[in-house]
């Protein structure tokens, strides 16, 4: 596991160090630079000076020859040589006979190689001789270096002073984050309060408040799943009572019509709690926020057709005129199955609460340029006080409250629709039916799950 104040530390330092390096370089470049300006010209004033101390007279093992014309301040920062020669190239004097540096007739500044060091020498050229000041390159070098490593030292002495406030600092300013941290850790799983953001530094504040909007999240989930679970139960318990019950009077029938009568009961008990049952489980798997394989092409037309094809035959134990019409064109990304769970319950709600004799027409089409499914009947609609709360869980219609009609429904099957639709950004709308009677559900997809043709 990575740490932040290891990672930070190593790289402000590993920073710090780096530009210590690179300012210990560039000056020493830089008085490398200046100190070869100086003594260039001190050479040059060195070679001056032995020329006119040579055309005053003196000559080598002359007793009143003082040691040397170079001043002490120069010798002190490195040893210059001097040579006077005869115009002809035979030498007078040498400050130091130990070495063979080269006559030259050329004035100025050369830069001979002799031995196995690198020299700077300072020609002056006269009518009664030549006159010369040499000096190793090496040795302004290490002066350079010498002053160089003196402002290095305090420098790594920085970094290391730098480094020890920084994980001073760093400790300091993350205590908020380990105090946030340890909150949390010693909480049960059940408690889900909001983190403090009390003295929370701005920069941690966007980490623990959108850690406190998922706690908040989360336990609005845990209360919708525990109502969810508290509402099927109860629901389960009518399917599962009277199943019993159908059993118990198959077990009292003494004749074969009543022995019949009571399998139909038992098996219609049956049937509603199979389909309780799936309706429990798709409301699982289409919970808005699960996932979807929302990269498949859907043709609508098709899913209109596949659908009302496989209840054709239930509306035609209805006696219900089950339509279809739908352009192939009209093609979504979505999630094929997930898209036929969502038609086949708008079109058997649909079938259920839609009388014998009814219609009930089934389209895929665009509205406002947008691909959309409609499913509308000619039946008893929904009433605009009820519209939104139908697509509440186990909802009961107050037509089926007041009358006690049972239509077989779960009161899940709105949920499921609009689940379904959450996951693909999808809107559903309830309008009545453009024929004046019954109710449109409309599903309209957004522009960003159309398929280009």
């Amino acid at each position: 596991m990575r740490s932040i104040e290891r990672y930070l530390l190593s790289w402000i330092i590993g920073a710090l160090t780096l530009g210590s390096v690179l300012v210990a370089i560039v000056m020493y470049l830089v008085l490398l630079d200046e100190m070869n300006e100086v003594f260039d010209d001190h050479l040059a004033n060195v070679a001056k000076a032995v020329a006119s101390y040579h055309h005053s007279g003196h000559v080598q093992g002359d007793a009143s020859t003082p040691e040397s014309p170079v001043p002490k301040e120069v010798l002190d920062g490195a040893e210059i040589v001097t040579l006077t020669w005869t115009p002809a190239g035979e030498i007078v004097y040498s400050s130091n006979q130990r070495l063979n540096i080269p006559f030259s007739t050329v004035e100025g500044l050369s830069r001979p190689r002799i031995g196995d060091d690198d020299w700077i020498v300072y020609t002056i050229v006269q009518i009664d001789g030549v006159a010369q000041a040499a000096q190793r390159a090496s040795d302004r070098q290490e002066l350079a270096g010498e002053s160089a490593t003196k402002i290095f030292l305090p420098l790594l002495g920085l970094v290391v002073v730098v480094g020890g406030l920084l994980v001073f600092a760093l400790r300091r300013g993350l205590e908020p984050l380990d105090a946030a941290a340890r909150d949390i850790a010693l909480r049960s799983v059940k408690s889900l309060d909001p983190v403090s953001t009390v003295d929370v530094p701005k920069e941690i504040a966007p980490l623990v408040l959108s850690i406190n909007d998922l706690m908040s999240r989360l336990s609005d989930a845990f209360a919708i799943q525990r109502t969810f679970l508290a509402d099927a139960a109860h629901e389960l318990r009518s399917p599962v009572t009277a199943v019993r019950l159908q059993l118990q009077l198959l077990k009292r029938s003494g004749d074969e019509a009543s022995r019949a009568a009571a399998l139909k009961g038992l098996e219609s008990g049956i049937d509603r709690t199979q389909h309780l049952i799936e309706q429990l489980l798709q409301v699982a798997r289409s919970d808005p926020d699960g996932e979807a394989k929302l990269n498949e092409p859907v043709s609508l037309g098709e899913l209109v057709r596949t659908v009302v094809g496989s209840l054709s035959i239930k509306a035609d134990q209805r006696g219900i005129d089950l339509g279809a019409t739908g352009p192939s064109d009209v093609v979504i990304l979505g999630d094929g199955h997930q898209l036929t769970i969502l038609l086949n319950n708008l079109v058997e709600n649909a079938l259920r609460y839609t009388p014998a004799g009814g219609i009930v027409d089934v389209a895929a089409e665009t509205y406002d340029g947008l691909p959309s499914l409609v499913v509308s009947d000619n039946g008893p609609g929904i009433p605009e006080s009820e519209r939104e709360r139908v697509f509440d869980r186990f909802h009961r219609g107050e037509d089926a409250q007041t009358t006690g009609r049972d239509f077989g429904g779960s009161g899940l099957g709105l949920a499921i629709v609009r689940a379904i639709a959450e996951q693909h950004h999808a809107r559903v709308t309830l309008n009545t039916a453009s024929s004046g009677q019954g109710l449109e559900v409309r599903v309209v997809f957004s522009d960003a799950a159309v398929v280009a043709p």
